[in-house]
């Protein structure tokens, strides 16, 4: 007499499957980290790049051939602009620190935020028309530190 023996996985089979799927994706999950931080870098970069651009029209049109009262806030003369505030709390919510500084005179200004992939590097933009990556943070300054 034949023994009628029921086809499936045993419990061996199984466990090790679920151990392949838990590392992959273990992986995925980190390289999806990395791309996130890029990202919020990306979204940085563009709000800054949004700032300088609109400061370049307040400063010719709204603000008479000025930047405006000179002030360390970001909501003081040029940074009250509607667009550079929109482009300011982007960059604060992709910081993950809340945290830009902004600077300016009547005749410059600066502004920087945290980068999210490396809390030690900033990007900073200014009225000279620099836009770049910096190690040291602005300070009060108008014009972005030199590294």
């Amino acid at each position: 007499m034949q023994k009628n023996r029921s086809q499936g996985f045993t419990l061996i089979e199984l466990l090790v499957v679920i151990a392949i799927i838990g590392v992959l994706s273990a992986v995925v999950l980190a390289s999806l980290n990395t791309a996130r931080s890029k990202g919020n870098d990306a979204a940085i970069q563009s709000d800054l790049s949004t700032i300088q651009t609109q400061a370049e029209i307040y400063y010719g049109a709204a603000g008479g051939n000025s930047y405006g009262t000179a002030g360390t806030a970001c909501n003081n003369a040029v940074f009250s602009d509607s667009t550079i505030t929109k482009a300011i709390t982007g960059a604060e919510a992709a910081n993950g620190t809340g945290t830009v500084v902004c600077n300016n005179t009547t005749s410059a200004y600066a502004i920087s935020s945290q980068l999210s992939s490396d809390a030690a590097k900033y990007w900073c933009v200014d009225s000279t028309g620099f836009a770049g990556q910096r190690v040291t943070a602005l300070g009060t300054d108008t014009v972005c530190p030199a590294s």
